[in-house]
């Protein structure tokens, strides 16, 4: 199979690879589980953790804690290998959304803690039970946009061609 790819053309992806993996993770991001992330998505099928590791220049034992991590918050799907005690790791359908907000039940968690806090401080009678109790009201407001947020991203997939439309 002849390579149609253009010289220089793996500097570029790597280059994308690393500048990713730094912008996430100025923002806290791990940045191994981000040099992962983005060798997997930049590849054009699923990848062993040994495949990875020669895309970053790094040991198969070094990208284990990052494929663990990045499963986890379903940014990575792992699968079996077929006859072979490896796994290969592959993005899933629409990970930008369905990854890290619906999957990660983060917002529900700090409303679930928040309510206890408010129990905890004897209801919004105090001043902190009344602080604690804006912070999951604020809680509650941002989960019921980010699932008005996911229902307009799945439907802007459809529009630009990312994804086929439900079945009626």
């Amino acid at each position: 199979m002849p390579d149609d790819r253009r010289p220089g053309h793996d500097d570029e992806v790597h280059l994308f690879v690393e500048r990713m993996a730094m912008a996430f993770a100025d923002v806290g991001f791990p940045r191994m589980a981000a040099r992962v992330l983005f060798s997997v998505m930049s590849a054009d099928g699923p990848l062993t953790a040994a495949e990875i590791g020669e895309r970053l220049g790094v040991s198969a034992a070094a990208v284990s804690g990052a494929v663990r991590y990045l499963t986890q918050f379903g940014m990575l799907v792992r699968e079996p290998v077929p006859r072979s005690r490896r796994d290969r790791y592959r993005m899933p359908e629409n990970p930008w959304y369905e990854g890290t907000i619906t999957k990660t039940g983060l917002y529900k968690n700090f409303i679930d803690i928040a309510d206890a806090g408010v129990d905890a401080l004897g209801g919004t009678a105090t001043p902190g039970g009344e602080r604690v109790s804006e912070m999951r009201d604020f809680f509650c407001f941002v989960q019921e946009e980010l699932d008005s947020l996911g229902e307009r991203w799945r439907a802007r997939r459809v529009a630009t061609g990312h994804a086929e439309p439900p079945a009626a």
